[in-house]
Parts: structure tokens; sequence; C-alpha cells
């Protein structure tokens, strides 16, 4: 059996390797090294994938998040209301700019925000909700989205786990005002670096953040707003425009492997992957709900199996984001589920034997 990987990028990348090298030589011999043609090529086709009228690429998924909350005016003083299960980014965004993240509880079963729970978190100070489609799953949009519409609310969809995700039929990031997606190299869409996008549906929006990540200018020299240096670089953009002819295929092979999974646990003691009935799951991650969860990652760990824990700590209970409103035990489904999350290798090299290795481990440790 071949070595285990978490996440093996230099295998798909052996499989398409005459393409990347091709279009990677091809930037560096035209010198268009910033802003060349192929960001602009790869935008209008992320766009039609996604199928949204505006994508503009930026710096990193990180930079995504900030760009958006740049745009709509958020900083010191506003509320977004989110999720403290995830990536810190999320929520690291919104301490730069000095606002206020306002943490809901999390479905037992996705993970993801509760909607039902958004109401009643809403102040004066609110401006926008965040939700966050995590490991590839999407949250239930639709009562968000008539939540944030009656209280006149921004949605950010942090998207960053979740590219070609479907919430009744519509791909997320397209479902709110601003989509923020993530092209680190692990992501099911996964660069050669950092770099990451955002999405709309708005022409005003789109423009603003465009100057925002040229250092705010239309022109050159001219600045108009405040802004970052946050350009998505040409060669990332070139080799992602190759890899996204693939995604589609990728993401049916990694449905698949959660099949397989499933199938190879039926009769284990853990909580499967839930699939909401409402979307499509793209398996960023393979996430199971374990009891005795540190038991059988260490076994693991033993028999040399890669396995990761997303997120051990929740942000509210982390020491740079720790507050006296969210101390411990005022998220209690977060904090139950933080501890019992593991996750298994996920990508599209898998094959039947390191998958029926994995799952014997893991129903071995149980």
């Amino acid at each position: 059996m071949k070595p285990i990987q978490m996440v093996d990028v230099v295998g798909q990348y052996n499989k398409i390797k005459s393409e990347i090298d091709a279009a990677a030589l091809r930037v560096i011999e035209s010198g268009q090294y910033i802003l060349g043609s192929d960001v602009a090529q790869f935008e209008n086709e992320i766009a039609a994938y996604l199928g949204a009228r505006y994508a503009v690429g930026c710096a990193s998924g990180t930079d995504a998040l900030l760009v958006a909350l740049m745009a709509l005016g958020i900083g010191r003083g506003d509320e977004v209301i989110t999720t403290s299960f995830t990536f810190v980014a999320t929520v690291e965004m919104l301490a730069l700019l000095g606002a206020k993240p306002v943490y809901v509880d999390i479905d037992e079963k996705t993970f993801t925000m509760e909607p039902n729970k958004i109401e009643k978190a809403i102040t004066s100070k609110t401006k926008a909700i965040l939700p966050v489609h995590l490991y590839g799953q999407s949250v239930d949009m639709d009562p968000l989205l008539e939540i944030a519409r009656q209280h006149n609310l921004f949605v950010i969809e942090d998207m960053c786990q979740a590219i070609g995700a479907e919430y009744k039929g519509k791909k997320v990031g397209t479902l709110g005002t601003i989509g923020c997606i993530s092209f680190f190299p692990s992501k099911n869409l996964g660069g050669f670096g950092d770099s990451g996008m955002v999405i709309t549906n708005d022409p005003a929006l789109a423009e603003t953040m465009r100057m925002i990540i040229t250092h705010g200018s239309k022109e050159r020299y001219k600045h108009e707003i405040i802004g970052l240096n946050s350009r998505l670089d040409t060669l990332q953009a070139a080799m992602l425009r190759v890899k996204l002819r693939y995604l589609d295929k990728w993401i049916s092979a990694r449905r698949e492997f959660a099949k397989k999974y499933n199938n190879l646990f039926t009769n284990a003691s853990l909580q499967l992957p839930f699939v909401a009935p409402y979307g499509k799951h793209v398996y960023h991650q393979y996430t199971l709900r374990l009891k005795n969860r540190d038991h059988v990652a260490e076994h693991l760990r033993k028999k040399n199996i890669p396995h990761a824990i997303y997120y051990p700590i929740p942000l509210h209970l982390q020491n740079a984001y720790r507050t006296k409103e969210f101390s411990e035990g005022s998220l209690p489904v977060t904090e139950n589920i933080a501890k019992e999350v593991l996750s298994l290798p996920m990508h599209t090299e898998l094959d039947d034997e390191q998958q029926e290795y994995i799952a014997k481990s893991v129903i071995e440790a149980l």
C-alpha cells in the first residue's frame, strides 16, 4: 500500500503536470506577473462556474474576508453574527477592523450555524451575518437570508471550504451579498500557494472590491478609498484555470470516496458526516463525530494514518478572542462538537486499499 496522505497535492499535480507546467511557463515567458491576462480570464471562468455576475481575485481566502468587510463599510463598533466553529480567519478579520463577532451556536448534525438562533442575536449595532459553509456543506440559507432581508443586513458567505457546494441547486457564494473563496493548496480547488477571490452580483460592490485589492485606486497613483495590496498572482490564476477544468470531476471523486467510507463504517459506533437534504456536499473534509475521539486519534497516529481535528478549540475560547459575553459554556453544542470531531484523509488520490485500512483502524480503536 502506498503511504497515506491527509491531502495528496503532489499526486494530483503529477496527473496534470504537463498542463500545469505549460500554464506556468506561459506566464513566466510573458513577463506579466501582476494582473496578467490569466487573472481576468480566471475571474470570468469562476463567475461563470458559480453563476455569479462578478469575481475579483485577491491574495488569499483570509484577504477575501477582509476585502468583503471593507467593501461593506464594516468597522469599529459594528457587530457581525457568525459561528465560533470555524478557522480563525473568519473572526480575525473582524477583529482587525474593530468589529465585534457575535456568535450563535451550531447544528448538531451539519456543524454549521443554526439560523433559528440568529434573530435573538441581532442588535442595533448588527451590520451583517457571516455564515461559514463548513467542511464542504452549505448552511441552511433560506431562513438566514429571510432574517437578513427583514433586518436589512448584509450576508457574507465564507465558502473557503465549499467551492462547488450547492444549496437548493444554486452554488454557495452567490446567495448572499458577497462570497469569499480560498484557493489554499489543500482546498478542493487549490493553488500552488495562497490565493483567493470575492464573488458578488452587485456591480458597485465589485468595483469597490477591485479598488480595495489595488491600494484603493482605479487609476495609478490616485487613491480614492483605503485599500490593500491583495492582488491574485498571474501564476496562480494560470494554474488554477487548468485545475478548474477538473473541479467537478474531483468533487464527484470525493463524493464517491465519502460513500465508500460510509459503507465501511456502517455498523460502527460513530456519527457519519451528515448530508443536509437541501444541499450538495463536496467533502472538503470527511469528518466523523466520536465520543472517544482522542483515543481514536492516538491509535491512528501509532498506525501512521494522518488525521486532523478541525477545530479543537472554538474561537470564543481562544485567548486572542475571549470575552465575558462568550465564556465557556455559552455555546454548548459548539463546545461539545469541538471535543468529538475527527477528520480522515480525503482527497482525489485515495484508493480502496487505503480507505479500507483507515476504516479498519478507526473501528479497531472504537
